[in-house]
């Protein structure tokens, strides 16, 4: 299990020798293990060569060159093997990749396959040598790219001047995620690349794309071309905090399938895997605009919701209807095939119940079918779903409230109420993935004294990076089923790409920190020392983020 193999590797990293660590480094999420090495420096000169063990590390060569050059005026050179891509004309192909005294000094990225704990890597840099990152696998020599990027200067100019050290890390959990809400508001694709540089630059792993609502349907289904045509657009826009001033400003947009595949080949080169978010059976106002025959009342006037909330006066769920199936075949199927990754995530939250008690047809249904309740009826529609998705060869996730009327073993869930549905999940043997809201939304402000994004909170950094991601309750095996952690953006009150990186930064530092390092390297002071350097990173890379840390502090020293 993934839990013994990182036992595994903390007892090898501590055979390694060296000196103690003797300076403070500022590395987000902190390392397993930092060892100086030497007193002597290497530094990056205009033109390095970075080499690679394989055409398959190409991407990250080309990332790292790309992160010096856009950043720090840095030009490197890239020598890819065989079919690999060169900068440099003429490049015979990589036959040994060593790092020998007297040869001009190079980056040199190895893949060593060596099926460890998948992530890990180790970094070397050895004065009048060079730099060498083995990762354990293609994704553990990506990290140790972000590694290395950490320890570069945060300001075009100056120069990369690396102390002589030796990094041993890996992550702490295998699933390390961010939410992005693009239906209440939506974002181009350029900031959806943006975003998921983001992510990569803190060493997460899954993109959790929320797609449909009940205010838009943000993806598109050659299967169903009538829900971007007619759902993907709502009547107007509610300004300022709930309820607001309405405004009869048409407000849409939506996803190709081009732009999908785009945002997927960007993220996997990157090393991270998009889940899709459709939400079903509850949250569908969007759906029944498009179709108002699948709702429970049909011959009331239906459109996309234009204000925020459950929707319990609207009906906003499914019928039980032989066209409804039909359309959630069609509609995951496609999915399915549009998004090459593992999971698919089908919501499954907050149903108003209320539609399908008045509802005698849906009650009939109920009968026939001997379904007991309403919440057996939502579990009949997950299994359905569940049904297309595996034959797709795909997993589920949804919310945690798929588990009120049963579902099977092999669903994952995610835990965004309060932990003890995480560990109900856990304990009826299910992979669950911890993003409570009181400790992981990052739409609710930063501290009391903010009113930038919205109304609730607040949700301190400090509060983040403490956050218990396995609670001491469960057992050995089934803390084994703590797949992770993931923070989460909704968008009510972020319209804006300027706001949405305000609401993220710096709590998702601290977020990166909690799902990779080792419990015994995490240091809430150490923390707080790092992160004025992150802030410095945030400039360099034209983020705009939250300085309520800062702000809190001094109110603090003043009392």
């Amino acid at each position: 299990m993934y839990l013994k193999k990182i036992m595994a590797a903390t007892l090898a990293a501590t055979a390694l020798a060296g000196q103690a660590q003797e300076k403070p480094f500022n590395i987000i999420p902190e390392p397993v293990e930092i060892t100086v090495t030497g007193q002597g420096e290497f530094q990056i000169q205009r033109n390095t060569m970075i080499r690679v063990s394989e055409p398959a590390l190409a991407s990250s060569a080309m990332y790292l060159a790309d992160y010096m050059d856009r950043y720090l005026g840095i030009p490197l050179q890239t020598e890819i093997p065989k079919t690999g891509k060169s900068r440099r004309k003429g490049n015979p192909a990589v036959e040994a990749i060593t790092l020998k005294p007297g040869e001009p000094a190079c980056i040199v990225l190895i893949n060593r396959k060596n099926g460890e704990v998948s992530g890990g890597y180790q970094l070397e840099i050895i004065p009048a040598e060079g730099i060498r990152i083995e990762g354990n696998d293609e994704a553990g020599v990506f990290y140790g790219v972000q590694t290395l990027i950490q320890l570069l200067p945060t300001r075009a100019g100056v120069l990369p001047i690396l102390p002589a050290v030796k990094v041993n890390d890996y992550p702490r959990f295998a699933y390390r995620g961010m939410h992005l809400d693009v239906v209440r508001h939506f974002f181009p694709v350029s900031f959806i690349k943006k975003y998921i540089d983001y992510l990569a630059l803190h060493k997460l792993n899954y993109f959790h794309w929320h797609l449909t609502d009940d205010q838009a349907w943000r993806v598109e289904m050659k299967c169903h071309p009538e829900l971007t045509e007619k759902g993907s657009v709502r009547e107007g826009e509610i300004l300022g905090l709930y309820p607001g001033k309405y405004q009869p400003l048409p407000y849409g947009g939506y996803y190709t399938h081009e732009d999908v595949r785009e945002i997927v080949r960007y993220a996997a080169e990157r090393h991270i895997t998009v889940i899709p978010e459709i939400d079903i059976p509850g949250h569908c106002m969007a759906v029944l605009a498009t179709y108002p025959q699948f709702s429970t009342t049909p011959d009331e006037p239906k459109k996309a919701a234009l204000t925020w909330g459950i929707f319990n006066k609207f009906s906003n769920v499914l019928a039980p209807k032989p066209e409804v199936f039909d359309f959630l075949k069609d509609v995951f199927s496609e999915l399915c095939d549009l998004f090459p990754g593992q999971y698919i995530h089908v919501g499954g939250d907050e149903c108003a119940k209320r539609w399908w008690q008045e509802s005698e047809e849906t009650q009939q249904f109920m009968r026939e079918h001997e379904l007991k309740d309403e919440k057996a009826l939502q579990s009949y529609f997950i299994h359905y779903v569940q049904e297309v998705v595996n034959a797709k060869g795909k997993t589920l996730i949804g919310w945690d409230e798929i588990l009120e009327g049963g579902i099977s073993e092999d669903c994952i869930v995610m835990n965004w109420r309060r932990p003890e549905f995480g560990k109900k999940a856990v304990r009826t043997n299910h992979r669950t993935i911890f993003t409570c809201s009181a400790w992981s939304y990052f739409n609710l402000k930063e501290s009391r004294i903010q009113s930038e994004i919205g109304p609730r909170g607040p949700l301190s950094l400090e509060k983040v990076y403490e956050f218990q991601i396995v609670p001491d309750s469960l057992t050995t095996e089934q803390q084994e089923l703590v797949w992770g952690a993931q923070g989460c953006l909704w968008t009510e009150y972020i319209p804006t790409t300027w706001k949405a990186e305000f609401a993220i930064f710096p709590r998702m530092s601290a977020l990166a920190e909690n799902v990779w390092s080792p419990l015994e390297k995490k240091d809430w002071i150490n923390f707080t020392r790092k992160v004025e350097m992150q802030f410095e990173r945030y400039e360099l890379w034209g983020a705009r983020y939250s300085e309520a840390f800062f702000r809190t502090q001094d109110i603090e020293r003043k009392r």
